[in-house]
């Protein structure tokens, strides 16, 4: 009998003290906006389903670099946007990526801000350890966060630019 395979699990936080959760929500409900926000991704377009619908799938991509382009394709399990919570898997890819499953949330702080949960389980990525996606995904988290929160700020115009 096969030994099942791990398992990798873990979850980012990212607070915005200043920002609230309804600010926030829309612009990762954006499904096949992720571009916008996640680090050294260039392109990110719907291949097929409906928009904000369970079975959207997008195609994500970078520039090619020295070691050529980087994709995934990556399938929307559920939305929730009354919990402002979605979940997805990633498909095909080339980054090797095998059976992950992401859920990112967006909760309310005391104060009006808000905090993005990301948590994820995955099986084992060739060349990384389960830190090293732990690791991933949080500067993903806090580089897209702070990127959400300038924007937000900019275009509220309560602050100078």
């Amino acid at each position: 009998m096969e030994e099942p395979e791990p398992r990798w699990e873990g979850k980012a936080t990212a607070e915005l003290k200043t920002t609230a959760p309804d600010q926030v929500w829309p612009l990762l409900e954006d499904f096949c906006g992720i571009h916008k926000w996640f680090p050294d991704l260039d392109t990110s377009y719907q291949v097929e389903g409906e928009k904000g619908k369970p079975g959207l799938t997008r195609y994500c991509a970078n520039n090619p670099g020295e070691s050529g382009v980087k994709w995934a394709k990556e399938k929307l399990l559920t939305m929730d946007p009354i919990q402002r919570c979605f979940s997805y898997e990633v498909l095909d890819n080339n980054i090797g990526f095998n059976s992950y499953v992401a859920t990112i949330k967006v909760l309310p702080v005391d104060g009006g801000g808000c905090r993005i949960e990301w948590s994820f389980a995955s099986g084992p990525i060739e060349g990384w350890r389960s830190d090293d996606l732990g690791s991933f995904v949080d500067s993903c988290l806090q580089f897209m966060a702070k990127k959400m929160e300038a924007a937000i700020k900019n275009e509220d115009g309560s602050s100078c630019g």
